[in-house]
């Protein structure tokens, strides 16, 4: 479903089938690669699936979908600018395929956007952001699957100086006022996602 989404997508700014599909395959390459476990095509469907509940309050779908298919396009967890590289990458796939550079502009600032997940003046902005988070207010046995996953992804690094960085992390969640930025999905998955953020962390 993912490639028919991505194909449709771009024939909206190329008649190139060649290309399309040469896009198509860089993203499926690098969200196959055996380093990941969390970060893959799986998460990519997931996000659409949470997107596509809130489709009629983004204001540039198009934009969304090209933030949604390359924000975490560069992933490596032992580099601290994947955003930066994935959003880089991201613009110059966009001009190959001639996008308007406002378009690309707001792509990169989403894709940014998801290093640190702070509110945003731009509506598309947060819920981006939000589905990106969605994961935190799953049933617990979803989540635990993702934590694990995590931790497979970073299995370069010892215990030791795992769990720290990562009961750092769960703690900033824990200490602001809200996960979620935007009210559907606050209301969808804020309560829940404290509840698995505060068990992870125990476990740790």
């Amino acid at each position: 479903m993912l490639k028919e989404i991505f194909i449709e997508l771009l024939t909206n700014y190329t008649d190139n089938d060649y290309l399309k599909n040469e896009l198509w395959a860089e993203i499926e390459k690098n969200y196959s690669s055996k380093k990941r476990h969390y970060h893959t095509l799986q998460h990519l469907d997931n996000l659409f699936v949470q997107l596509t509940d809130v489709k009629r309050e983004i204001e540039n779908w198009e934009v969304i979908l090209f933030t949604l298919f390359y924000h975490d396009i560069v992933y490596n967890s032992t580099i601290s600018d994947n955003e930066e590289k994935s959003a880089e990458l991201a613009e110059k796939r966009m001009k190959q395929i001639r996008i308007s550079n406002d378009k690309i502009v707001l792509c990169k600032k989403q894709i940014l956007a998801t290093k640190s997940h702070i509110k945003s003046i731009d509506s598309d902005t947060n819920y981006f952001t939000d589905a990106d988070l969605s994961i935190l207010g799953q049933s617990w046995e979803t989540y635990s699957l993702y934590y694990k996953n995590i931790r497979k992804e970073y299995s370069i690094y010892p215990t030791l100086v795992y769990n720290p960085g990562r009961k750092k992390i769960l703690k900033h969640f824990l200490s602001v006022d809200r996960i979620f930025k935007t009210d559907f999905f606050y209301n969808k998955f804020e309560i829940q996602a404290k509840q698995n953020i505060e068990k992870e962390i125990k476990s740790l």
